[in-house]
Parts: C-alpha cells; sequence; structure tokens
C-alpha cells in the first residue's frame, strides 16, 4: 500500500492549525444551535437532552461560577462521576476557565483519589454524590490545594463554604455571566498548546501518570479520524466507559463535538444494550470484554431456544455470515449461490441485531486491550462492520485503524492518516505524529524515555508489520512470557483463546521463567450459575462451582480448544479456577477491564506456586494439560 505519509501529515497539521477543543465547540454550538447534543435519563426513567446552543449556556455558567469561586487560569479540576450531562458541562466549564480539568476513575479508593489530586495539585473537585464526596472526605487532610468540592447531587453531604452543590455553583454563574457576559470570552486566550486534559493512566504495572494532551493533540487525531470516517451529523453514541479513559473521552466528548455527533448517557455499563434497544445507536465503542460477553448472550439465546427447528436455522444463518466474512478476509468473490443464501439470511441477522438495539450500526470499534479475531467475525457475520483499532493514552486515543472497505481480522489495520509507525529492531513499535502526547506530567525523566529525540513514541508494545502495511500488535514488550527454555510467547493471545468459552469470565496466563505455561481460571459470574442449573448441579456458591469435577472438565475443553490453536510449547499444561470474581473493586482489574498481573502474581501466589510444586515438573503435552 502505496502512502503519502508527510503529505497526509502536512495536510493534518494544516487542518488543526490554530484550533482548540473550545473553537470546535464554539464552531458546532453556532452551525447547530438546535441539534441535540446531549441526551440522558432523569431518575423517572424519562429522556431529557440539551441542544448545542443550550449545552453551551450551561458550560457559560459553570465557567462563571467558577471563576467566582476564585479558580484562576492554569489550575486543575478534578471530575469524579459517571456518565451524566454534568461531567462534560464541567470539564468544559474548567476549560473556558482556562483551566486542566482530569477525571477520575469512579473505582478509585481514597488513598488513590489522593495520589492523583495532590499531584496535580487540584483546587477544586466535582463529585457525583454522597459515595465520591466521601473518597475525597476521607484523604481532604492530605490536599492542602483543594479549596472546593462542588457536589451534583448533595443529598446526604453537609453542605458548607467549602462543600457547595452543583445548583448553587449554576446559580452564583448565571447571575455572574448577567453581571459581566464579556468575562466569558475570555476562553480566547487558550492557544492549541495549552494543556486540555491529563489523562492517568490505569496503573497496570505502577503509580499511575499523567498524560498531559494538549489541544492540539486532540484536534490533531479529530481531524485524522475524520479523514477516514465519513462522518454525518447527528451520529448516535452511548457513552458507557469511563470519561477517565481516553477511549470514551475522545469518542463521547472530543470527537462528539468535532463530528456534532449526540452523546446519550449510560451511567450503568450492565444496562448498556438495554440503551441501545431505545438508542438504536449508530456507531459504538468497546473493549474486547464487552463483545465477548455479548456474543456469549446472543449465542446462549440461541442455544436455548426449544424449538430445533428454528435453532438451527439461526445458526445456519450466522454460519453463512461467517462463510461471507471469511471469502471477503482472504480476498474471494462470494459465489453467486452465497450471495444468494446470504439474502436469506439477512432478516435474519437483522432480528439478532435487533434484540440488542444494534441494527442501525453504521460502525463499531473495539481497543483497548487484545481480542479474539473470531468474536469479530461473529458480528461481521451480522453484517456489522466491527474492527479492531490500536491506540494508546499517549497517542490521544488512535494510531491505527482498520478501513471500512479493506477490514483484516486478527490485525489493529494501518496508520492512522497523518500518523507514522515503525517497528523498532526489538519488535517495539514507534509512533510519530500530531497526536502524540506532550509528555508526562512533572516526569521529565520518563518523557525522554518514551518519546525520544526524534519524536518517536516508544509505545511498550511488540508488533508487526505485513507487506500491505497492516499492524499485527503481538503483547505488551513487558508482558511477554519468556518460558524456562528461553520461548517468548503472548499471554495475551493465549487469555483471548481461553475467554472464547463462556464459561471463562477471566484468564491470566502463567510462565514467565517457568518450565511451562499455566493459567489461573476465574469463571464468568453470569453464565456459570445458568449453565450448572441446566447441567443440573447444585451449588450454594462461586466456590462450590470452581471445585466442581464438572466444570473442571468443561474448562478442560477450554484449555484443549486454546492449545489447539498454538504451539506445544505455547500450550497451557495446568490450570487452576479460583472460587472468587474479579473486578476492578477486587483490585486484579483496572477500571476498563484490563490485568494487573503484578497485582493477580502477588495475590495469588501460593496458588501459582501450586502449579509448578508438583513431582512432575514436565507435564506431558498441551493437549493433557490438566487442572492443578
Amino acid at each position: 500500500m502505496n502512502r503519502d505519509i508527510k503529505a497526509e501529515r502536512a495536510e493534518m497539521d494544516r487542518a488543526a492549525r490554530g484550533k482548540t477543543v473550545l473553537t470546535n465547540f464554539e464552531q458546532t454550538c453556532s452551525e447547530f444551535p438546535d441539534a441535540d447534543a446531549l441526551k440522558w435519563k432523569d431518575a423517572s426513567g424519562t429522556w431529557r437532552g440539551l441542544t448545542w446552543s443550550q449545552y453551551r449556556d450551561e458550560v457559560r455558567k459553570v465557567t462563571a461560577g467558577l471563576k467566582a469561586l476564585g479558580f484562576r487560569p492554569g489550575e486543575f479540576a478534578a471530575i469524579m462521576a459517571r456518565n451524566r450531562p454534568e461531567h462534560l458541562i464541567a470539564d468544559l466549564g474548567v476549560l473556558h476557565a482556562r483551566g486542566t480539568p482530569v477525571s477520575l476513575y469512579n473505582t478509585l479508593a481514597p488513598e488513590q483519589v489522593q495520589y492523583i489530586a495532590a499531584h496535580c495539585e487540584a483546587v477544586l473537585a466535582f463529585v457525583e454524590d454522597a459515595g465520591f464526596f466521601a473518597k475525597f472526605a476521607a484523604v481532604r487532610e492530605q490536599l492542602p490545594k483543594l479549596r472546593t468540592i462542588v457536589v451534583m447531587n448533595p443529598e446526604g453531604v453537609a453542605l458548607n463554604d467549602r462543600v457547595i452543590s452543583w445548583d448553587s455553583l449554576i446559580e452564583r454563574g448565571a447571575s455572574e455571566d448577567r453581571r459581566d457576559p464579556a468575562a466569558f470570552e475570555e476562553w480566547r486566550r487558550v492557544t492549541p498548546d495549552d494543556l486540555a486534559t491529563l489523562v492517568y493512566t490505569s496503573g497496570t504495572t505502577g503509580p499511575p501518570k499523567g498524560v498531559m494532551e494538549a489541544h492540539s493533540n486532540l484536534c490533531w487525531m479529530a481531524e485524522s479520524i475524520d479523514a477516514y470516517l465519513d462522518h454525518q451529523t447527528g451520529q448516535r453514541h452511548i457513552s458507557y466507559l469511563p470519561f477517565a479513559h481516553v477511549f470514551e473521552r475522545f469518542v463521547g466528548h472530543y470527537g462528539a463535538i468535532r463530528g456534532h455527533n449526540i452523546t446519550y448517557f449510560c451511567p450503568d455499563t450492565t444496562q448498556l444494550f438495554a440503551y441501545a434497544v431505545e438508542v438504536k445507536p449508530t456507531q459504538l465503542i468497546g473493549v474486547p470484554r464487552v463483545w465477548e460477553k455479548l456474543q456469549a448472550g446472543l449465542m446462549a439465546g440461541i442455544q436455548a431456544d426449544a424449538e430445533e427447528q428454528r435453532r438451527n436455522a439461526v445458526l445456519q444463518a450466522i454460519e453463512i455470515g461467517r462463510k461471507l466474512v471469511r471469502l471477503g478476509q482472504a480476498g474471494q468473490e462470494p459465489p453467486p449461490e452465497l450471495l444468494a443464501a446470504a439474502e436469506r439470511a439477512r432478516p435474519v441477522w437483522m432480528a439478532i441485531r435487533a434484540k440488542v438495539g444494534l441494527e442501525e450500526l453504521g460502525w463499531a470499534v473495539t481497543g483497548a486491550a487484545p481480542i479474539n479475531p473470531e468474536v469479530i467475525e461473529f458480528f461481521q457475520a451480522l453484517g456489522i462492520k466491527l474492527w479492531e483499532g490500536w491506540g494508546m493514552t499517549e497517542t490521544s486515543v488512535g494510531a491505527t485503524y482498520n478501513p471500512l472497505t479493506r477490514i483484516k481480522n486478527g490485525t489493529v489495520g494501518i496508520a492512522d492518516p497523518g500518523v507514522e509507525v515503525r517497528i523498532a529492531e526489538d519488535g517495539e513499535v514507534l509512533v510519530r505524529g500530531g497526536n502524540v502526547m506532550k509528555g508526562y506530567y512533572k516526569d521529565p525523566e520518563k518523557t525522554a524515555e518514551t518519546i525520544d529525540a526524534e519524536g518517536w513514541l516508544h509505545t511498550g508494545d511488540v508488533g508487526a508489520l505485513d507487506s500491505d502495511g497492516y499492524l499485527r500488535i503481538i503483547d505488551r514488550k513487558k508482558e511477554l512470557i519468556i518460558t524456562a527454555g528461553g520461548k517468548n510467547i503472548s499471554p495475551a493471545n493465549l487469555e483471548a483463546l481461553l475467554k472464547q468459552h463462556p464459561l471463562v469470565g477471566q484468564a491470566c496466563v502463567i510462565g514467565d521463567r517457568r518450565p511451562y505455561v499455566s493459567a489461573l481460571i476465574v469463571l464468568d459470574s453470569e453464565v456459570a450459575p445458568v449453565w450448572a442449573r441446566k447441567a443440573g448441579i447444585s451449588f450454594t456458591s462461586p466456590a462450590d462451582l470452581a471445585q466442581h469435577p464438572a466444570v473442571h472438565a468443561e474448562i478442560q475443553k477450554a484449555v484443549d480448544e486454546c492449545n489447539r490453536h498454538v504451539s506445544n510449547v505455547e500450550g497451557v499444561k495446568r490450570f487452576t479456577i479460583l472460587p472468587v470474581e474479579w473486578t476492578p473493586e477486587s483490585e486484579e482489574l483496572t477500571p476498563t477491564l484490563k490485568l494487573k498481573r503484578r497485582v493477580v502474581a502477588q495475590k495469588y501466589a501460593g496458588e501459582i506456586e501450586g502449579m509448578y510444586s508438583r513431582e512432575e515438573r514436565s507435564p506431558a503435552s498441551a493437549s493433557e494439560a490438566r487442572s492443578a
């Protein structure tokens, strides 16, 4: 694939020149004042909304209110709230007041809140309710810079001069704005080089780092994405991932502003597809676990259909879709009879999609962690243009994409327009472009380690480029397993294969400097009880299921199927089913469901050693993998 990256870079530079998040916001509000911008459900379940002009009016009030509280240019404000309109209104209010907003994960413990708020020296915090307020209150004495906390829903919170309600901030801001409307225009002094946000990494390998995203980074990224996505005004996006994560932060906030999209807020991730049935999104983003769970749920529903003829017809329709996808992946034209069968199957595909509100979906993207290509193929077989992209917080969200006209499953696509991607001698993926962060806040040494003198970002991911420029990510450089025999193995690849089985909720592959590969398995908390009842297994707790021989036998099937796709030395030789559930709150996962391998290794050291302490130091082939 011949591309003139220098010409692309010049075009992106030109398109983003002089822009800020705030100029983009002003332009959208001016061009589409009466179009829907934000939509959410109130306490009664009724949909409410703001148009772009109403959205800007609310931002004006927050901006004026902040200034009245003494918030000054260059200061930082923390935001800890679920997906709701006030989160983004607060964010833009801080920006218009020439400050820097910092969103925090809702799952953070008080000491983690203290670390980030102290690190960025936040002088003000927006919190959603009494629960989030309590996290700040527990560490407030350790936050001498924190002057004011604004509570969106103050029920149960004692208000005073230093703790005020959202409504009071809005009222004060409205009064100030009426008194001095020209003060709002000071936002025009914000420059492209100013910080638009700090995004703190989820800390899979240590304390979170504050990634400095300038307005120029975000606007450049927006222009690059706009160059490859056919953007139509009014696209419907459901915002459900945390705004503390760059994926949602960009797509549901900055990208929505640039693309004039409608953001529908879903504060409870478990309700995503219930919301989708009502919203009928035209675009959807998700981490791999979202797609894995959805596939498992859809297939469980199909398999549960008591009418055999209908069940088989649905499965046959999906298989027709898979055949169509596989021929497309191979670059082959489908025969007329398959095309005819696909036309007959299409109503079935649409019926499946409609069950979860995806019948109007134009495209969907998976990212933030590795995914098994077979999961992508399943949704493509239903006519959904699901593709895998790749990027990181340090690249403002994206670096590669799969063109909708030529998606290559198993890859994360080609470089975004204007972005340079190359592979270093040791296999590390390097990226250069206007989307690369300014650096890590207060950490010039780490910044210099990560971005070299020529502007290349050293991503920490190991990958390979094919002849068409499509990138395949192998694993994180620091997470590759090197067995005692010297074999390099990707744990993420094995984990994705294991999670293909609906009973497997999470998996962590072990093997670094070990004689063979093993795995810790966590049962899916939703699927496992249903499966057990259907199998006639009585149980009273997850521990019962984890120890049941029938469950072990079924997980053995998952391990055998995983091993069928890899070489013998890479195969999982032993596994242990843990009688627990892994969540961000239990610390094994980040808020975006990435494994915290260091936490897992420490927390389950005994179970891990148990898989290696048997007398049989050299187990047989991978096909004979067994439970420890």
